[in-house]
């Protein structure tokens, strides 16, 4: 940090953690970008060991610190990581997230975790998380049917600890998400007798679902993450990371049948 002019700081969007610096080191390009976001294997690392962990640029901050995870052993032979310490553990928490580019298109993943003290499952939550970033390969493919890999070398987490002074992380971009626009639009689609959203009531599922189909590809979807999804879940053998979407089909059709009988 002695390098750079007073209240400079390392502060990367969301698109450029994917984008540039996940990227790069997935490719093996710019090999200078581990002075700003090391190699770490955090999740056997106390967190409140990391800090003095992370890059040059990060070194004197003091909210959060990124750092670039390689793929467990276990992981890449079709096991589940481990994410405890020896004083506590790693927990999902809400579900998985799409990252978006400016122009609002998919160009990774997000899953949120926060630290707890003790033994699952009865650990005491601290103010410690993580938001551990995954980029997606393959761009889906309507007229193929590509499905959209999700690469498992390295993932890139960013670790911070929640305080009333944190400031709200760029997650770009500034315009409504796909979900937010289709959600928008069912709900002016729903006949005139259904309550509005100033009545407390949202659109219905069906109703979503039959928008997206018109509006967007049916793997870009809000809905897609009702159900918690693990990372372990999405990944074969070979060590790639599939969205499985014949599943999510068969969960979207339960979960109408669902409503409708109740």
């Amino acid at each position: 940090m002695e390098d750079l002019a007073p209240g400079y700081r390392f502060y990367p969007t969301e698109e450029e953690l994917v984008s540039f610096y996940l990227r790069n080191k997935l490719q093996g390009q710019r090999l200078e970008i581990h002075q700003i976001i090391p190699v770490v294997d955090i999740y056997h690392i106390q967190p409140w060991h990391l800090p003095k962990l992370s890059g040059k640029l990060c070194q004197g901050d003091t909210e959060q610190w990124f750092f670039f995870v390689p793929r467990q052993e276990r992981e890449a032979r079709g096991g589940r990581p481990t994410r405890t310490t020896s004083s506590g553990y790693w927990k999902a928490t809400g579900s998985p997230g799409y990252v978006y580019s400016s122009d609002n298109k998919v160009i990774g993943m997000k899953k949120t975790m926060v630290f707890y003290i003790g033994k699952a499952p009865a650990g005491r939550k601290t103010k410690w998380k993580m938001n551990e970033y995954r980029a997606i390969e393959q761009v889906p493919d309507q007229l193929t049917g590509n499905i959209p890999m999700l690469r498992g070398e390295f993932t890139l987490c960013r670790v911070y600890v929640v305080s009333g002074s944190l400031r709200a992380f760029d997650r770009r971009p500034l315009e409504p998400a796909p979900a937010a626009v289709v959600a928008e639009n069912a709900q002016k689609a729903e006949p005139s007798s259904e309550p509005t959203e100033g009545q407390g009531s949202p659109p219905t599922i069906t109703g979503l679902l039959q928008q997206q189909q018109q509006q967007q590809p049916p793997w870009v979807s809000d809905w897609d993450w009702v159900w918690d999804w693990d990372w372990e879940e999405m990944t074969s053998h070979d060590g790639s990371n599939q969205l499985d979407a014949t599943t999510r089909i068969d969960k979207h059709k339960k979960q109408q049948k669902f409503c409708t009988t109740n």
